[in-house]
């Protein structure tokens, strides 16, 4: 079989780092960048990178993700996940590459009381959702071949997310306030990541993408669960490698005031993803545990 060679943007994040460390099928080439390798926001830099590297796909994982912040930077938010799906998707479309782009469950305003499903209308509540909202709009008119994927929660063994947070905390504090009126998917950046090489091969071994169902899909550990939920779990498998279990007390979003506002429901239906491509993630708990061990394990003295 001929070579493949695929591009990960964003290889320093959560889902970078995952996609890096998958099992990607022979004879796939993957070459990963970080932000300081690859600026998604340059179109000079975009084009000559996925051009010079002789690309079949790109998974574009980049994203100005810092959800409060954007709030006072929108500039930047924009630049990186609005111009940036905008450049990755016109250097695709002048040199015939796949693209396979990140958005999230934050392009709803979680005003619908059931899983949101991909033909939803969108209404983002704050600058980071607008900012991928636009992103995913930018991509729809200039790239045929993509299929934006939208995730939400990402969890993994890396110090930056919440559950490494709340793990960290537990190990500090004898009670930890969390809020229990915001309801999502948990979703393991290892599933995830995962899911994108399954997707990817799928679409990859069908010559010029034929019979592909390209558009935007939902990829979510299964179950929901609110942030209160989702941090009791975590202290709960941590459990024994605990010095001491904190109590884990839920409190109403008024009561943790944030910059940007956050959707009160955005869990995510991925019965379209199902059905097309045979792909189903396990139930977020089931994910967690081996993070939680991972996590525990490196932040104990």
């Amino acid at each position: 079989m001929a070579e493949t060679r695929v591009l990960v943007t964003g290889a320093g994040g959560q889902l970078g780092r995952a996609l890096r460390r998958a099992a990607w099928p022979e004879p796939v080439t993957l070459v990963a960048v970080r932000h300081d390798e690859l600026d998604i926001a340059s179109p000079g830099d975009v084009d000559r990178a996925v051009s010079e590297g002789g690309f079949d796909a790109v998974v574009n994982a980049a994203a100005y993700t810092a959800v409060d912040d954007a709030e006072r930077d929108r500039d930047r938010a924009f630049a990186v996940n609005h111009l940036g799906a905008l450049n990755m998707a016109r250097a695709c479309a002048r040199n015939g590459a796949v693209l396979v782009h990140v958005s999230t469950d934050y392009v709803f305003d979680g005003a619908k009381p059931d899983p949101y499903v991909e033909s939803d209308p969108i209404n983002p509540a704050s600058i980071y959702g607008r900012s991928k909202a636009a992103g995913e709009d930018a991509i729809r008119a200039s790239l045929d071949r993509h299929i934006i994927l939208r995730t939400a929660w990402l969890f993994s063994a890396g110090r930056n997310n919440f559950v490494s947070r709340i793990l960290q905390l537990a190990l500090q504090r004898p009670e930890l306030a969390v809020v229990s009126d915001q309801v999502g998917n948990p979703t393991s950046a290892k599933d995830l990541a995962s899911a994108i090489v399954h997707l990817l091969r799928g679409v990859l071994a069908r010559e010029g993408g034929d019979g592909v169902a390209w558009g935007t899909y939902h990829c979510v550990n299964a179950e929901a669960a609110s942030w209160h939920d989702l941090a009791q779990a975590a202290v709960d498998q941590a459990g024994p490698l605990l010095p001491c279990r904190p109590a884990i007390r839920p409190i109403p979003s008024v009561e943790y005031p944030q910059a940007a506002p956050r959707p009160a429901n955005s869990r995510l239906n991925c019965a379209r993803l199902e059905s097309a491509f045979g792909i189903r993630l396990r139930p977020w708990r089931e994910a967690l545990a081996p993070i939680v061990n991972e996590i525990v394990t490196e932040l104990r003295p």
